[in-house]
């Protein structure tokens, strides 16, 4: 049986237009099940990564303003809770669309710890926005009581901004490894994982938040799956995306994609960071990475859909690893 890392973006769960209610987002998670059910059925044992940005920006907001009546959470605990969130829509939605196919494949959701490094430079200069928009007098007053870092958004407002380091270990590796090897469907690293360092020798939170695509792609190469898709809001990569030389690429090897990358086709604020986590996965020895959309799952995998990206043995050593800045939202 194939082995395969599936991360889901935000709008598996939250669409365009869309307020984020559970009912919206239960809907939404059926059909991305149901996607899932059908890759089960194909023999793919899968492990299931997802994004969290709206979901903790909501649980920052009802904990800030519940603050008065019972206390506040900070951000890794937010993380925490929506990791909890999220998972269960997924689950409920996995275990129906798979006993509806008549497949028996138990899913558990793993509430998932990132390491980061205290070290990392992301850690001194906060870039991540998240939350809501603030006036700007709200905005003063939250970074003169509560120390927040705000930047301005010139045309909503002003907006928290929090560290966004590299993950570097993940601590329930081996269980999520366990759980694979048992046939189990895992849903792990819930929007990049729970941000985390060790100090003199215990875990302990950090008010950040991690890229989920840097984060999925360090759990393919940790587990040694055959393949990584990235599921996002287009069918595949584009090269001069939304210009009128807009073209899409099919198949392409890592070295041509860096080359690309290289050249700026891939913003920051869009496809940048999951061009750049497909080559680190396949850098450190990932056979295949594919780059569609939810609905185009299922025909990707199959080869008639997406964008495959392939290693460069060959190549690979001359490729320089790629720092690119990481986007505005989309975890």
């Amino acid at each position: 049986m194939k082995t395969m890392l599936l991360a889901v973006g935000g709008n598996s769960l939250i669409r365009s237009g869309e307020k984020g209610t559970i009912a919206e987002q239960l809907a939404n998670a059926r059909r991305t099940a149901a996607e899932i059910a059908g890759l089960c059925r194909a023999g793919y044992q899968i492990v299931l990564t997802h994004g969290n940005g709206p979901q903790v920006g909501a649980a920052l907001l009802r904990s800030e303003r519940g603050a008065s009546q019972v206390p506040g959470h900070s951000l890794d605990v937010c993380d925490a809770s929506t990791q909890g969130e999220i998972g269960y829509l997924l689950q409920q939605s996995l275990e129906s669309e798979l006993r509806n196919a008549g497949l028996h494949v138990p899913v558990v959701t793993i509430l998932t710890q990132s390491v980061v490094s205290p070290d990392d430079p992301a850690l001194q200069h906060p870039s991540k926005p998240i939350g809501p928009f603030y006036s700007r007098a709200d905005a003063e007053e939250r970074k003169r009581t509560l120390g927040w870092d705000i930047v301005e958004d010139a045309s909503r407002g002003y907006r928290r901004v929090v560290p966004s380091p590299e993950p570097i270990e993940i601590i329930e590796l081996e269980v999520i490894q366990d759980l694979v090897e048992h046939g189990v469907l895992v849903i792990a690293c819930g929007g990049g994982g729970i941000p985390v360092v060790w100090k003199d020798g215990r875990l302990q939170g950090v008010e950040a938040v991690i890229d989920k695509d840097r984060a999925s792609a360090l759990l393919a190469s940790r587990l040694g799956v055959d393949l990584f898709v990235i599921s996002t809001d287009t069918d595949c990569v584009y090269l001069d995306y939304k210009k009128p030389t807009q073209r899409p690429l099919h198949q392409v090897s890592a070295a041509e994609l860096a080359e690309y990358a290289k050249a700026g086709q891939f913003p920051p604020g869009n496809m940048g960071p999951k061009i750049e986590s497909v080559l680190r996965f396949l850098r450190q020895g990932g056979k295949e990475a594919i780059v569609t959309s939810c609905e185009n799952l299922r025909k990707a995998v199959d080869g008639s859909a997406g964008t495959h990206i392939l290693p460069s043995h060959e190549t690979m050593q001359m490729v320089p690893e790629l720092q690119l800045e990481l986007p505005a939202g989309g975890r």
